[in-house]
């Protein structure tokens, strides 16, 4: 059964098209992604969709009354005065005006006695609220609100004042009490918390309507999605499975493609050569017939097959297959300032605390190691952020002490983001870098997807997701030695996004990151540093997807924490020796041997 179907949408924008020939069907019970660069129109398409924008070509059916759709949006609007609480019931239109009026009411009766209709009238409200269940209601909506982890202490906090990730939450509280029959969610992993992603996920994926989402959060789609729509401006086209599934899907069609393309372009090269010699053979033949009847008929068995030829060129002609598009790859060497020590930074019993709040760290230790790829993670407001502050010197701590190598060179992408020059174009803000030439300049922006002309773009012109390439940008050709990334990838689409993790794992230096995109976290990190799950923070040595796979139930004494950390450590300093190339002198050779077999006789003994 089908619950929704677009058939050739076209919507301009500023008098272009922003996308043209739309055309899909949702069916119930799907729970599809859709997905494409951004500015690409998809909150419009949405919009749409919902009846909210208008647009010039095309038709939208949907096959449900209103009542059965539900929407959370990116932008809300609502009153100033209504609280979190009022908020929540508002989706449930009925019961939530019901209980607006009995409030007045009981508020009128409070002030002065009311009249025998005012009676009336509140026995009836009250009579339907019954049948209705509205107090079963209240109590669903307060159970939702609880289990996302929305205290009743702000329940009565305007919705206009709360946090991102709150009014998210609100929302999915909202839709959880009502279940519509089709829910459409645009972006609503935004501003969530681990905890609070993995319990929307579960729930998505158990939700017994139909789903239709955005999400630049590749994990999520890869957990929830049964099918993803690809958006572009000239249509778009359906896939099923996740976001893993459609890169499988994508790359062998690619493959098929450039198969098919190499086949064709032999086949055109064989045509070209044969209507040339026909042509040749044809010219001489006339020529030499003369006025000879015999020679010149013969002659035009070749002008025959010079036109079949011809004819089967122009069918290739019409039905070319076009060389199929790379992924953009950043297929370049990354540079750092050459380090020859082993620990970059080092935190040692540090306390921090904001004001007179709660201390967010007490006693932490930290050592990043050159080499390091660290991920930060925790949940909101755990002090992730206020880590990378520790670490580059905005903030210092209460106690204990943050060393860092005098030879350390960070890169801080919040703080290269905020220095941008707005009137400096994008090229000449790369020009100053080291060694940097105008044509590896724009070399560079083009596989960040900056493109011809964008390039004399001044920064100010640019989008937010657009400046952050831009100071991702920088900072990788500054030739730092640590980067130290506060969310680089928010506001970027899924393919600039996958040009910065190229990046990533091509820098040679260390790395401290904090993200929510745990795509990139397991792709990027090799070391994890958790807070706020256990008193004392947890040095991982492994990835993302390792931890949430082993066995957490055991606590190691802050003794075994610490002699596991220092073998991983001694790990992964073994396996970037073994995979070092043998050097040519014979003497760095016996003491890079040296250096191996001593980190061997190490791991050892502390197996033992």
């Amino acid at each position: 059964m089908t619950v929704l179907k677009v058939m050739n949408l076209r919507k301009e924008w500023n008098g272009s098209n922003l996308f043209s020939h739309i055309t899909f069907e949702v069916a119930k019970g799907e729970r599809l992604a859709l997905f494409g660069r951004n500015g690409i129109g998809k909150t419009t398409l949405l919009r749409c969709i919902k009846g909210a924008t208008n647009w010039e070509e095309g038709d939208i059916w949907r096959f449900a009354p209103a009542s059965d759709w539900g929407w959370l949006d990116q932008n809300v609007e609502a009153g100033e005065n209504l609280s979190l609480l009022e908020f929540a019931r508002s989706g449930s239109t009925e019961l939530s005006e019901l209980k607006r009026k009995l409030d007045l009411i009981q508020q009128q009766w409070s002030i002065h006695p009311s009249p025998d209709s005012l009676l009336e009238e509140y026995g009836e409200l009250y009579e339907r609220y019954v049948q209705l269940d509205g107090y079963g209601w209240e109590q669903r909506v307060e159970q939702c609100l609880e289990r996302l982890k929305l205290d009743p202490s702000i329940w009565d906090v305007p919705f206009v004042r709360l946090s991102g990730g709150q009014k998210t939450k609100v929302q999915l509280a909202s839709l959880m009490v009502r279940m519509p029959e089709m829910i459409v969610l645009d972006e609503p992993t935004n501003h969530l918390d681990e905890e609070t992603l993995l319990w929307l996920e579960k729930w998505i994926s158990d939700y017994p309507g139909t789903v239709l989402y955005v999400s630049h959060d590749r994990a999520f789609i890869d957990r929830t999605a049964t099918g993803l729509l690809a958006l572009d401006k000239n249509g778009c086209r359906k896939f099923t499975g996740g976001y893993t599934e459609y890169r499988r899907q994508k790359k062998i069609e690619l493959q098929t493609l450039e198969t098919a393309y190499k086949k064709q372009e032999q086949e055109r090269t064989k045509l070209i050569e044969a209507i040339r010699r026909y042509a040749q053979w044809f010219d001489q033949a006339h020529r030499a017939a003369g006025q000879n009847d015999f020679l010149r008929s013969k002659s035009k068995k070749n002008v025959s097959r010079l036109h079949a030829k011809e004819a089967e060129l122009q069918r290739l002609e019409d039905n070319l297959v076009q060389r199929p598009k790379e992924t953009v790859k950043l297929n370049m060497q990354l540079e750092a300032e050459k380090f020859r020590a082993s620990t970059l930074v080092r935190l040692s019993d540090v306390s921090f605390a904001y004001n007179d709040r709660p201390a967010l760290f007490k006693h932490l230790n930290l050592s990043v190691h050159n080499g390091d790829r660290f991920a930060v993670l925790g949940k909101n407001g755990s002090g992730k952020s206020t880590l990378l502050k520790l670490v580059t010197g905005d903030l210092q701590p209460q106690e204990g002490l943050v060393e860092l190598h005098p030879q350390a060179r960070i890169g801080y992408f919040a703080q290269e983001l905020e220095q941008l020059d707005l009137e400096e174009t994008l090229l000449d803000s790369l020009l100053p870098l080291p060694d940097m030439t105008e044509s590896r300049a724009r070399t560079l922006l083009g596989c960040f997807l900056f493109r011809r002309d964008d390039v004399f773009k001044k920064i100010g012109e640019l989008s937010l997701g657009e400046r952050c390439r831009a100071a991702f940008l920088r900072l990788l050709f500054r030739r730092n030695n640590l980067l130290i990334l506060d969310e680089p990838t928010n506001y970027l689409d899924i393919d600039t996004r996958e040009v910065v993790e190229d990046a990533l794992l091509s820098f040679p230096g260390a790395v401290l990151l904090v993200s929510h995109d745990r795509y990139l976290v397991q792709k990027a990190a090799s070391r994890l540093f958790i807070l706020g799950e256990s008193e004392t923070p947890i040095d991982y040595p492994g990835t993302y997807e390792d931890y949430y796979r082993a066995d957490r139930s055991r606590l190691y004494l802050p003794e075994e924490q610490a002699r596991q950390n220092e073998q991983e450590r001694l790990k992964l300093k073994l396996a970037r020796l073994m995979s070092e190339e043998e050097p040519e002198d014979p003497e760095a050779g016996a003491t890079l041997l040296a250096e191996i077999g001593k980190l061997r006789r190490q791991i050892d003994e502390m197996d033992r």
